[in-house]
Protein backbone atom coordinates (compact mmCIF):
# COMPACT_ATOMS: atom_id res chain seq x y z
CA UNK A 1 0.00 0.00 0.00
CA UNK A 2 1.49 3.39 -1.18
CA UNK A 3 2.22 6.00 1.65
CA UNK A 4 -0.77 8.54 0.03
CA UNK A 5 -3.25 5.19 0.21
CA UNK A 6 -2.25 5.02 3.96
CA UNK A 7 -2.75 8.27 4.68
CA UNK A 8 -6.03 8.37 3.47
CA UNK A 9 -7.39 4.72 4.93
CA UNK A 10 -6.51 6.66 8.23
CA UNK A 11 -7.94 9.96 8.08
CA UNK A 12 -10.98 8.22 6.38
CA UNK A 13 -11.03 5.68 9.54
CA UNK A 14 -10.22 8.56 12.24
CA UNK A 15 -13.66 10.62 10.73
CA UNK A 16 -15.04 7.19 10.87
CA UNK A 17 -14.76 7.03 14.79
CA UNK A 18 -14.58 10.49 15.85
CA UNK A 19 -17.72 10.51 17.34
CA UNK A 20 -16.62 7.63 19.49
CA UNK A 21 -13.46 9.19 20.19
CA UNK A 22 -14.99 11.92 21.51
CA UNK A 23 -17.37 9.85 23.73
CA UNK A 24 -14.65 7.55 24.80
CA UNK A 25 -12.48 10.42 26.02
CA UNK A 26 -15.40 12.14 27.92
CA UNK A 27 -15.93 8.66 29.46
CA UNK A 28 -12.17 8.75 30.30
CA UNK A 29 -12.74 11.94 32.58
CA UNK A 30 -11.26 14.42 30.20
CA UNK A 31 -12.76 17.65 30.53
CA UNK A 32 -15.43 18.85 27.90
CA UNK A 33 -12.84 21.83 27.08
CA UNK A 34 -9.95 19.36 26.25
CA UNK A 35 -11.46 16.90 24.44
CA UNK A 36 -10.99 18.36 21.02
CA UNK A 37 -7.68 18.98 21.24
CA UNK A 38 -6.86 15.13 22.95
CA UNK A 39 -8.71 13.57 20.03
CA UNK A 40 -6.39 15.67 17.61
CA UNK A 41 -3.12 13.92 19.70
CA UNK A 42 -5.24 10.45 19.57
CA UNK A 43 -5.14 11.26 15.80
CA UNK A 44 -1.19 11.86 15.59
CA UNK A 45 -0.57 8.73 17.25
CA UNK A 46 -2.77 7.23 14.76
CA UNK A 47 -1.12 8.79 12.13
CA UNK A 48 2.17 7.64 12.93
CA UNK A 49 1.39 4.30 14.32
CA UNK A 50 -1.11 3.27 11.25
CA UNK A 51 1.55 1.18 9.69
CA UNK A 52 1.33 -0.90 12.81
CA UNK A 53 -2.66 -1.51 12.80
CA UNK A 54 -3.66 -4.75 11.36
CA UNK A 55 -6.71 -4.03 9.65
CA UNK A 56 -8.00 -7.81 10.85
CA UNK A 57 -9.08 -6.54 14.18
CA UNK A 58 -11.19 -4.19 15.55
CA UNK A 59 -10.18 -0.75 15.04
CA UNK A 60 -12.31 0.92 18.21
CA UNK A 61 -9.92 -1.21 20.76
CA UNK A 62 -6.54 0.17 18.91
CA UNK A 63 -8.01 3.75 19.54
CA UNK A 64 -8.91 3.33 23.00
CA UNK A 65 -5.71 2.24 23.88
CA UNK A 66 -4.17 5.46 22.09
CA UNK A 67 -7.27 7.18 23.82
CA UNK A 68 -6.42 5.82 27.10
CA UNK A 69 -2.98 6.80 27.14
CA UNK A 70 -3.36 10.07 25.80
CA UNK A 71 -6.08 10.86 28.61
CA UNK A 72 -4.02 9.48 31.43
CA UNK A 73 -0.96 11.35 30.12
CA UNK A 74 -2.49 13.90 29.99
CA UNK A 75 -4.55 13.24 33.32
CA UNK A 76 -0.82 13.29 34.96
CA UNK A 77 -0.25 16.85 33.36
CA UNK A 78 -3.67 18.50 34.64
CA UNK A 79 -3.52 16.90 38.11
CA UNK A 80 -2.57 20.28 40.13
CA UNK A 81 -4.02 22.23 38.04
CA UNK A 82 -7.41 20.83 38.27
CA UNK A 83 -7.46 18.90 41.25
CA UNK A 84 -11.25 17.22 40.45
CA UNK A 85 -12.81 17.01 37.54
CA UNK A 86 -16.18 19.17 37.30
CA UNK A 87 -18.92 17.78 34.49
CA UNK A 88 -20.27 20.10 32.67
CA UNK A 89 -24.12 19.94 33.24
CA UNK A 90 -25.18 23.17 31.27
CA UNK A 91 -27.82 22.78 28.50
CA UNK A 92 -29.49 25.89 27.79
CA UNK A 93 -31.99 24.61 25.25
CA UNK A 94 -35.51 23.61 25.73
CA UNK A 95 -35.61 19.56 26.31
CA UNK A 96 -38.62 17.19 26.57
CA UNK A 97 -39.00 15.42 29.81
CA UNK A 98 -36.94 12.26 28.10
CA UNK A 99 -34.00 13.91 27.08
CA UNK A 100 -33.60 15.64 30.73
CA UNK A 101 -34.11 12.38 32.20
CA UNK A 102 -31.57 10.99 29.88
CA UNK A 103 -29.05 13.96 30.88
CA UNK A 104 -29.66 13.17 34.37
CA UNK A 105 -28.79 9.89 33.65
CA UNK A 106 -25.81 10.41 31.46
CA UNK A 107 -24.26 13.13 34.70
CA UNK A 108 -24.86 10.43 37.35
CA UNK A 109 -22.61 7.77 35.20
CA UNK A 110 -19.98 10.30 34.26
CA UNK A 111 -19.87 11.86 37.87
CA UNK A 112 -19.96 8.01 39.16
CA UNK A 113 -17.13 6.92 36.72
CA UNK A 114 -14.98 9.61 38.08
CA UNK A 115 -14.74 7.80 41.10
CA UNK A 116 -13.37 4.75 39.36
CA UNK A 117 -9.21 4.93 38.90
CA UNK A 118 -8.72 5.43 35.26
CA UNK A 119 -7.54 2.15 34.96
CA UNK A 120 -10.28 0.44 36.18
CA UNK A 121 -12.92 2.70 34.40
CA UNK A 122 -10.76 2.14 30.81
CA UNK A 123 -11.44 -1.88 31.13
CA UNK A 124 -15.16 -0.68 32.37
CA UNK A 125 -15.69 1.60 29.97
CA UNK A 126 -14.34 -0.42 27.06
CA UNK A 127 -16.23 -3.71 28.33
CA UNK A 128 -19.57 -2.85 29.21
CA UNK A 129 -20.41 0.91 27.47
CA UNK A 130 -18.34 -0.11 24.11
CA UNK A 131 -18.95 -3.74 24.26
CA UNK A 132 -15.35 -4.40 23.37
CA UNK A 133 -14.83 -8.69 24.17
CA UNK A 134 -12.18 -8.73 27.49
CA UNK A 135 -9.25 -10.13 25.58
CA UNK A 136 -9.21 -7.34 23.20
CA UNK A 137 -9.37 -4.96 26.30
CA UNK A 138 -6.58 -6.67 27.72
CA UNK A 139 -4.75 -6.51 24.26
CA UNK A 140 -5.17 -2.74 23.83
CA UNK A 141 -4.54 -1.70 27.93
CA UNK A 142 -1.08 -4.08 27.25
CA UNK A 143 -2.71 -5.91 29.99
CA UNK A 144 -2.87 -9.69 31.35
CA UNK A 145 -6.34 -10.92 30.44
CA UNK A 146 -6.85 -12.32 34.43
CA UNK A 147 -6.05 -8.60 35.50
CA UNK A 148 -8.79 -7.02 33.27
CA UNK A 149 -11.12 -9.05 34.63
CA UNK A 150 -9.98 -8.24 37.87
CA UNK A 151 -10.10 -4.62 37.22
CA UNK A 152 -13.76 -4.71 35.54
CA UNK A 153 -15.34 -6.74 38.79
CA UNK A 154 -13.57 -4.44 41.22
CA UNK A 155 -15.32 -1.16 38.66
CA UNK A 156 -18.43 -3.07 38.71
CA UNK A 157 -18.17 -2.88 42.79
CA UNK A 158 -16.94 0.91 42.41
CA UNK A 159 -19.50 1.97 40.56
CA UNK A 160 -22.48 0.65 42.00
CA UNK A 161 -20.95 2.38 45.16
CA UNK A 162 -20.70 5.65 43.62
CA UNK A 163 -23.64 5.50 41.81
CA UNK A 164 -25.32 4.66 45.48
CA UNK A 165 -23.36 7.33 47.35
CA UNK A 166 -24.22 10.15 44.61
CA UNK A 167 -27.89 9.27 44.75
CA UNK A 168 -27.96 9.33 48.31
CA UNK A 169 -26.20 12.86 48.28
CA UNK A 170 -28.98 14.03 45.55
CA UNK A 171 -31.92 12.94 47.89
CA UNK A 172 -30.50 14.65 51.28
CA UNK A 173 -30.85 17.99 49.01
Amino acid sequence: MSRSTEDDACLEAYQRELDYLFRTLRRLGVNPADVEDLAHEVFLVLARTWHEYDPARALRPYIFGIAFRIASSHRKRRWREVPFAIIDRKDHAPCPDQTFETNQARTLVLAALERIPLPRRAVLVMHDLDEVPMRDVASALSIPLFTAYSRLRKAHRELQAAVAHIQKRSAVR
